[in-house]
């Protein structure tokens, strides 16, 4: 391992012109990385029906298999990102992940789907531990939440387009033009990234903080988390709170189809409207006061989360017992104001526990955890819930035999098709909630030890 030194940053003269370009141009990366990740949830109930899959399928297709490649590539990326240039690194994977979102859209069957699928998560395990690491050495300490806040902007804006354009491509077109169109703009991205960002020293934003002139192995990465109790309980918390909340928007607009009759336009526009805003909001409050309070107090790091998702349990399943689409949907756009104030304090906290030739891989390695655990679990439990229930509220034979991907085969068995599977989802749903009050409790946790580990 190498020893801590303070690193004489190489000449590297930015401007706050250049800092606001590198934070639009990461956001609108990111953007492009969630409208390809989530644009399968939006297709999922024209895909469902046109392949003929169960629930538990498209659970795979949204979550576990993105998710294996995601968080298990995002290791070995970051450990090249902790030596190589990261602007490299973020610009190829970019194209890698946008070029592979519009092959799905030539997939004729479902192994075909899967496997380009699997081609996007390669591609987008790169982003973040670059883009992060990126942000860090150009933000200090004090701003650092606020701005990786303002980052991941991307994920409410990347969910509220791909949920409105996927939504109306899906009923005006067909689901295979959504790919295609919806991964180009990634390409373009990918060149500007290339072309116009710049490689900081790493430090850059703290340069009096002693940083490794080499990157330090792994081991030293993971010996370091370890011994911060503190910022492993919160991996593990935003991994279970994912559980809920890719749980919850992975099914959103197949369950607004099938309870209420909206046709795919209408239900990518539910989707787009609790995933967008709303969560933005929350990103943004959650980024913002954390900085403000951690000021006074660095236990804001667990407490800002922690009532976020205390609040947004309860308003979760309330949206879901709602008999009409509108009240439904503004319950959890609600829900949606407060759900996702953990993401921008989690992220920094892990950026503020190591050292910058460390950051990269710190991030990769919560992304591994909250990745399998939140996205690999929360979509393939709920479709695997949904499709028991189902199963079990179908009263007129074998679901799986009558209702091929959840819809009647014969005239007598629509409506009941349509009943049972509906039905079933709600009740997966409404379960997916009960993961909230779990991650808050260990955020709460978390808070008990944050500022003993900061200062270490």
């Amino acid at each position: 391992m190498s020893a801590p030194t303070t690193e004489a940053p190489a000449p590297f003269a930015v401007t706050r012109r250049y800092t606001r370009w590198l934070l639009t141009l990461l956001v609108l990366i990111y953007t492009s990385n969630f409208i390809d990740r989530t644009i399968v949830s939006t297709l999922g109930q024209a895909i469902k029906r046109d392949l003929a899959l169960s629930d538990a399928q498209l659970g795979v297709l949204t979550g576990l298999t993105f998710a294996l490649f995601y968080t298990g590539l995002g290791i070995p990326l970051a450990r090249l990102a902790e030596r190589k240039n990261r602007v490299v690194i973020l610009a190829v994977c970019t194209g890698l992940w946008s070029a592979m979102t519009a092959i799905c859209g030539f997939a004729q069957t479902y192994w075909q789907l899967l496997l380009a699928r699997t081609g996007v998560g390669v591609g987008e395990a790169g982003f973040t531990p670059c883009g992060q690491s990126l942000i860090s050495d150009h933000f200090p300490p004090e701003k650092r939440s606020s701005a990786l806040a303002i980052y991941s902007l991307g994920i409410p804006l990347g969910s509220m387009v791909g949920a409105f354009a996927g939504g109306w491509i899906a009923q005006h077109l067909n689901w295979r033009i959504a790919f295609l169109i919806v991964g180009a703009p990634g390409l373009i991205l990918a060149i500007l990234a290339f072309l116009t960002l710049k490689e900081p020293p790493r430090g850059h934003s703290e340069p009096g903080r002693p940083t490794s002139a080499t990157a330090p192995p792994l081991i030293a990465v993971l010996r370091t988390l370890w011994a911060k109790p503190s910022v492993l309980i919160v991996m593990v918390a935003a991994g279970i709170a994912s559980i809920g909340g890719y749980g919850v928007n992975g099914f959103i607009p197949p369950y607004f189809v099938r309870a209420f009759g909206l046709d795919y336009s209408h239900a990518g526009l539910v989707a787009g409207l609790v995933t967008g805003v709303p969560a933005g909001i929350a990103l943004l409050l959650g980024g913002y006061l954390t900085d403000w309070i951690a000021l006074k107090d660095k236990r804001a790091y667990g407490w800002a989360p922690a009532a976020g998702l205390i609040v947004a349990a309860p308003l979760t399943v309330i949206s879901f017992l709602q008999g009409n689409p509108v009240a439904a949907t503004i319950g959890l756009m609600i829900a949606a104001c407060v759900q996702q104030a953990y993401l921008a304090p989690t992220f920094a906290l892990v950026n503020n526990m190591v050292e910058p030739r460390m950051r990269a891989t710190a991030i990769a390695i919560g992304s591994f955890v909250w990745g399998m655990i939140g996205l690999g679990c929360g979509p393939l439990l709920v479709g695997v819930i949904s499709d028991r229930l189902a199963k079990g509220l179908f009263r007129m034979g074998d679901f799986a035999v009558l209702c091929p991907g959840g819809a009647g085969k014969t005239p007598a068995t629509v409506e009941a098709c349509r009943a049972a599977s509906a039905m079933g989802l709600q009740h997966a749903l409404i379960g997916a909630a009960a993961f909230y009050l779990l991650a808050a409790a260990l955020y709460l946790l978390a808070a008990r030890t944050v500022r003993r580990d900061l200062d270490r």
